[in-house]
């Protein structure tokens, strides 16, 4: 299947009615405070959007909708100034964190010279993850707030 472009409007309309809401408002902040629309697109996989912060032109955060609902993507380039912030994640998000691939620049310096993973700590656990999957989060009832939590948190650092 081809890529094809989309409006906003395509991807709400694909939206279950319970994860509406939440994505109009990440989008609405999201245009309100620097950052401007990449694209959304359908791909083999489902539905991505993708917005970039206006000031950096790098990518902020996608929209991923799946099957199983709407992840969310955070390019967090500023973990170093809202560590605090990590430690109060409920067990949810940390175990998808968890999950997410290491880094194997930061590991064994495999990978691009270009890419740079997140080196952190959540309480007493270290964590050396994938730019690109460390911080994809399903959005539920409990993460919902503190992703917005999250982009509120990058986009204050990178407009800094």
């Amino acid at each position: 299947m081809a890529e094809a472009k989309l409006s906003f409007d395509d991807f709400v309309k694909a939206l279950n009615a319970s994860d509406v809401a939440f994505v109009q408002d990440l989008h609405n902040y999201m245009l309100n405070n620097g950052c401007k629309v990449g694209y959304f697109e359908e791909k083999k996989t489902g539905l991505l959007g993708s917005y970039k912060h206006t000031k950096t032109k790098k990518s902020i955060v996608n929209l991923l909708l799946k099957n199983h609902g709407v992840l969310v993507r955070i390019y967090g380039e500023n973990i170093d100034g809202y560590r605090a912030f990590l430690n109060t994640l409920p067990e949810e998000m940390v175990k998808s964190i968890d999950g997410a691939k290491i880094c194997k620049r930061l590991v064994n310096n495999g990978c691009s010279p270009k890419c740079s993973g997140y080196d952190f700590t959540i309480g007493s656990e270290h964590f050396q993850k994938c730019r690109y999957n460390c911080f994809e989060f399903l959005v539920t009832e409990e993460s919902a707030p503190y992703i917005k939590a999250f982009v509120e948190y990058e986009i204050e650092g990178r407009t800094a």
